[in-house]
């Protein structure tokens, strides 16, 4: 009994598929418990007939009553049970498949991160040359409640898989083409998404933020990551551009356009850093500058260890102003 009751309490929570909060995820998980009762039914049919024959009435049987036995108990009734599941899951296709109604966001897996754009018509990740139009931001993705959203799901590196529990199934993000994926999230709240396809060294630390929020919220929001970075008056600007930072990473409103890493504008703003690897302050920040490879092994970034402690302490901190 408590082995059972401690095995339900991992059934709730931001990653759970028991805690739906999204059409698809509700929609699989009814479907989950008809093919579950479906399941239990046929089982306790068959071993019902088995214990009726050898049990209740073990005297020899005649052909044919073995024959329908067989017939009733072995084909007719697990037929009739499996048709009406198939039944069941077909009746859900179109509602899932239906059109989306809101925003087009694109959603690229890099090694090992999340890079998005918010209202793009852009295919994302396919060429990193190209320039995606629309609002980038990295690891933390906002979904409008109530509305269909069209993800637009690609890769430029190896084949990842795009994975929310809660709200939806997962979709690969394949190297060379588009996969799109419809979200409708129900409830407002904040869930867990993760890569689920193998994708190399950090794939078990390549994970993400899912923020549902109202409409309203949602379009304040792009409206803000739009906005160029409100940049202070800090030491850590000054030593970010002249240690080769912005070669790799974007920080809109200064002279930092880099395209390899994510966009940095508002990361300040984002609850994680290192793609849900741990939280955002300016003390995380710094060790992960210092030493990204030991904070998150396969990261691709360089370490800057080798800088004056002070120095990445500014760093760190000019980062962490960025709201």
């Amino acid at each position: 009994m408590l082995p059972g009751l401690l095995a339900l309490t991992s059934c709730r929570g931001e990653q759970s598929t028991f805690a739906g909060a999204g059409a698809e995820a509700l929609a699989v998980e009814a479907l989950f418990w008809w093919m579950l009762a479906g399941a239990v039914l046929i089982w306790l049919f068959v071993i019902g007939l088995s214990v009726y024959a050898t049990v209740v009435h073990p005297d020899r049987h005649g052909e044919k009553s073995g024959i329908r036995l067989i017939v009733w108990g072995g084909c007719a009734f697990p037929v009739v049970t499996l048709a009406g599941l198939l039944a069941f899951g077909l009746g859900l296709m179109p509602e899932l498949r239906a059109e989306a109604n809101g925003p087009r966001i694109a959603v690229s897996g890099e090694r090992f991160w999340w890079r998005i754009h918010y209202g793009t018509e852009a295919l994302p990740g396919v060429q990193r040359s190209l320039p995606l139009e629309g609002v980038e931001s990295a690891n933390e993705l906002w979904l409008p409640v109530g509305r269909r959203t069209e993800l637009m799901l690609g890769s430029p590196d190896v084949v990842h898989s795009f994975w929310v529990p809660a709200i939806a199934g997962k979709t690969d993000m394949i190297p060379g083409r588009i996969n799109r994926l419809v979200l409708e999230p129900t409830r407002e709240g904040v869930f867990n998404g993760v890569c689920a396809e193998f994708c190399g060294t950090a794939h078990a630390q390549m994970g993400f933020r899912v923020r549902v929020v109202s409409p309203e919220a949602f379009e304040a929001h792009v409206a803000a990551q739009a906005a160029p970075a409100a940049v202070p008056d800090h030491p850590g600007r000054a030593a970010f551009m002249q240690n080769g930072c912005a070669a790799c990473h974007a920080v809109r409103g200064t002279e930092a356009a880099g395209r390899l890493g994510p966009d940095l504008t508002h990361v300040g703003s984002r609850r994680t850093l290192g793609a849900g690897l741990m939280a955002m302050n300016a003390d995380n920040l710094a060790r992960f500058i210092a030493s990204p490879e030991h904070e998150k092994p396969g990261a691709e970034m360089p370490g800057f260890a080798m800088l004056p402690q002070a120095e990445i302490e500014a760093i760190a901190l000019w980062l962490e102003a960025l709201q």
